[in-house]
């Protein structure tokens, strides 16, 4: 007999997509006179499905502690836990127009969490033990993505001089992985179908790098920095390359390890452009911010349809029954 499901941790990865859209509505509505409550409406829709995760995710330690703590011991599965916190950071700059000191708040308390987290994770990591198959693009979590979240948190919060400094740190984690990550990629075994749209989170390093470097810096961004985005577009072109052999899995909640890529690439482009830089990315911008609205409906359509089908959470299923 099947069980209560509970949802896994990579669910909070919905809501790094949707703040990076609603960020992209609102850099969007002050450079081309869109109107704002879009991007307001966005961010709201982020701020609730947030909340809703941070109570279905209480649960599920309060009341399915056994499914917790083996999701805490998986090789794969373990990384995405520090989405939770680093989703707490973003409510940051949800909620920052309207209240900054609970937007403060938001970015200790998650920072906080998103730090310790890292420290657990990563120093069980080095340790070793691991089978070469389980490095895949989500240990990108805890180290990178989650510095570069809280970078862009202080410095869209006025605290720059901490910005950078977790914009090192998830620049030269980045640049340590990417290879270790490449090098499984091309030697070991092909991915698992399930685990294929995880190969999104590929995308993000280079294009978050920029969106944390532009939080804490002004006017036109170096040539350097329009440069490591130069590379993000690259990874972007290279996922649409493997979209066939990615697609073999049908539309599960995984393929929002998309958004988040996707809405940094375009709000980078937005953001180098309305600081002033011209050319080749400004003229990229409107084609980038138009897809990635695209790729946004169809998850967000895909999401609604799988609940509506039953077929959104994970089958959970007792010891008694047979496994899937």
């Amino acid at each position: 007999m099947a069980s209560r499901a509970t949802i896994p941790a990579s669910f909070f990865g919905i809501v790094l997509g949707l703040v990076g859209l609603g960020g992209n509505w609102r850099v969007a509505s002050s450079l081309w006179d869109l109107p704002p409550v879009i991007g307001e409406v966005v961010m709201a829709m982020a701020l609730l499905v947030w909340a809703a995760l941070v109570l279905a995710y209480a649960y599920k330690w309060t009341f399915d502690r056994v499914s917790a703590f083996e999701e805490a011991r998986h090789p794969v599965q373990c990384c995405f836990i520090g989405l939770a916190p680093s989703s707490t950071v973003l409510m940051a700059l949800v909620i920052h127009p309207y209240t900054y000191g609970l937007a403060v708040t938001a970015l200790v308390v998650g920072g906080a969490g998103q730090l310790a987290f890292w420290l657990w994770r990563f120093g069980e990591m080095l340790q070793g033990d691991r089978e070469v198959i389980t490095t895949t693009p989500v240990i990108y979590l805890p180290s990178v993505a989650g510095n570069f979240i809280i970078a862009i948190g202080c410095g869209v919060l006025g605290y720059a001089s901490w910005g950078i400094l977790f914009a090192g740190a998830g620049i030269l984690s980045w640049l340590a992985l990417e290879s270790i990550i490449i090098f499984r990629l091309l030697n070991a075994s092909a991915l698992a179908v399930p685990l294929r749209p995880t190969l999104g989170i590929q995308l993000a390093p280079p294009v978050v790098a920029v969106a944390a470097w532009l939080a804490n810096t002004q006017g036109i961004p170096e040539l350097l920095v329009q440069a490591v985005w130069g590379y993000g577009l690259l990874q972007g072109l290279l996922l649409v390359r493997l979209l066939p052999w990615i697609l073999k899995q049908s539309f599960a909640p995984a393929y929002w390890a998309f958004s988040f890529g996707i809405t940094a690439l375009s709000g980078d482009a937005l953001q180098m452009t309305s600081r002033g830089l011209k050319g080749a990315v400004a003229s990229m911008a409107p084609a980038l911010f138009f897809l990635t609205n695209v790729v946004m409906a169809i998850l967000m359509l895909g999401t609604v349809v799988r609940i509506v089908q039953n077929r959104f959470l994970p089958r959970v299923v007792s010891a008694a029954a047979p496994a899937a």
